[in-house]
C-alpha cells in the first residue's frame, strides 16, 4: 500500500503527535495509541493486580479515562508515563477495594512449587499474616508500602502520587518496612 507524499502513517507517527491529533477528537489516532501500549499496560497490570479477571477492565478503564481527560495532558510527549499513572491509580484502586472481600487478598505470595499440603497450608498462612500486618499498618505507611514493594514506584513516583515531599516517602516507607518485619517476625 502506498502513501501519497507527505502523509506518514498513523502507526509511524510518535506519542506526542499521535496524543496532540487524539485530543483534538481523531479516534484513528487513538486507537494507534491503545494498540501501542495495551501490551505495557496489560504487563503491569497483571503484575499488579495477579492474573485476574480484573485485568482487562482496569485497562479498559485506563484508555477511557484517558480518552476523556486528554485535554488535561500538558506535554503529549509524556501520553505513556501519563497512561500507567491513570492505571497505576485504577490499580490501586482495585487492590483497596478487594480488602472488603474476604475471600480475595491484598498481596499474594506464590505457593511452593513442590505443592506439598504442609508447604502450601504454610504459604497460605504466610499470606494471611502479611495481609494482617499491611491491614494494621496506618494508611500512609500502608500505600507507600504497596506502592513500593507490590507496584513497583521509585520514592520520587511515590512522592509525587501521594503530593508530599521525597522526605516524608522515605520516612514512611522506612517506618512501614520495620512495621512489617516486627509484625512478621514469627515468619523469619
Amino acid at each position: 500500500m502506498s502513501h501519497p507524499p507527505n502523509r506518514t502513517p498513523l502507526a509511524d507517527l510518535d506519542d506526542g503527535i499521535l496524543a496532540g491529533r487524539s485530543a483534538d477528537g481523531d479516534v484513528r489516532a487513538f486507537e494507534v495509541l491503545i494498540r501501542r501500549h495495551t501490551p505495557l499496560l496489560r504487563a503491569y497490570a497483571r503484575r499488579t493486580l495477579g492474573s485476574t479477571d480484573e485485568l482487562d477492565d482496569v485497562v479498559q478503564e485506563t484508555f477511557i479515562t484517558a480518552w476523556n481527560r486528554l485535554d488535561a495532558l500538558e506535554d503529549h510527549a509524556h501520553v505513556k508515563a501519563w497512561l500507567m499513572r491513570i492505571l497505576s491509580r485504577k490499580c490501586l484502586d482495585r487492590i483497596r477495594a478487594r480488602r472488603h472481600h474476604d475471600d480475595v487478598t491484598e498481596l499474594e505470595i506464590e505457593a511452593p512449587s513442590d505443592g506439598a499440603p504442609e508447604r502450601v497450608a504454610e504459604a497460605r498462612d504466610r499470606e494471611h499474616a502479611v495481609e494482617a500486618a499491611l491491614a494494621s499498618l496506618p494508611e500512609a505507611q500502608r500505600r507507600c508500602w504497596l506502592m513500593k514493594e507490590a507496584l513497583g514506584y521509585r520514592y520520587e513516583e511515590i512522592a509525587e502520587e501521594l503530593d508530599v515531599p521525597l522526605s516524608t516517602v522515605r520516612g514512611l516507607l522506612s517506618r512501614a518496612r520495620k512495621n512489617m518485619i516486627q509484625l512478621m517476625e514469627g515468619w523469619r
